[in-house]
């Protein structure tokens, strides 16, 4: 019988990792400098779900991160506002706050600035991808796994290990060798891992999209958060 095969992919400071799953369960794990390169030799795989900003409004802010952050409640400031594809444009972040005030009245962070370089490969390559790319948020994922009870912040012990057991409860088994991917920040696996059980849910016809239906895209598509 043919296996369901999702990825969950997130960042990571040498590129990209991800998390592979066959019919709900662990089934490996990658990293690779590109996405192109992390993808590439994956083409089987049914669903992929990337925890990178899909699709840009061209003015104001996006309706998934809206609808993300208010479905976090407390957790809301894990979900950065993504600012319109103008702003993106822009080579440097002072540049990039003055584009960002002319067309919302607001600037945007640091850290939201620091997703440039990744934001705009996954974009790219989700214009040209053979795959079935779905945005995902693993603080929205992890929130589902839970049932909406809330977690301590993934950057504290309590937090990566409640996280690691919410993963193992529906299914997915993170073992203590991972090979390359290994070199990845914890947070970064985990975040992958959630990401893969959203994939599931996609492929599966169970996944919930933030705003619900999704919002369009001028450019093409749509743009949503999908748990």
């Amino acid at each position: 019988m043919t296996k369901l095969r999702v990825l969950g992919v997130d960042g990571c400071k040498d590129g990209w990792v991800a998390i592979e799953l066959h019919d709900g369960a662990f089934a490996g794990a990658h990293i690779a400098a590109t996405l192109p390169a992390l993808l590439a030799e994956r083409a089987d795989v049914d669903v992929v779900g990337l925890d990178m900003p899909l699709g840009l409004a061209e003015a104001g802010w996006r309706q998934a991160d809206v609808a993300a952050a208010a479905a976090l409640g407390a957790a809301r400031s894990t979900v950065f506002r993504v600012p319109p594809r103008p702003v993106w444009l822009e080579e440097e972040y002072e540049p990039a706050v003055k584009r960002c005030r002319e067309i919302t009245g607001q600037g945007f962070s640091r850290q939201a600035w620091a997703l440039r370089n990744k934001l705009l490969e996954a974009n790219a390559y989700r214009n040209i991808a053979p795959h079935r790319l779905f945005e995902v948020h693993p603080e929205v994922s992890f929130r589902g796994i839970a049932q909406g009870r809330s977690l301590p912040s993934k950057k504290t012990w309590q937090g990566q290990m409640q996280r690691r057991d919410l993963l193992l409860e529906v299914g997915i088994a993170l073992p203590a060798e991972l090979g390359a991917a290994g070199r990845a920040g914890p947070d970064d696996v985990l975040d992958a891992a959630a990401g893969a059980w959203s994939a599931h849910r996609i492929a599966t016809g169970q996944a919930t999209s933030y705003p619900d239906p999704a919002e369009a895209c001028a450019a093409g598509g749509t743009i949503a958060i999908w748990c």
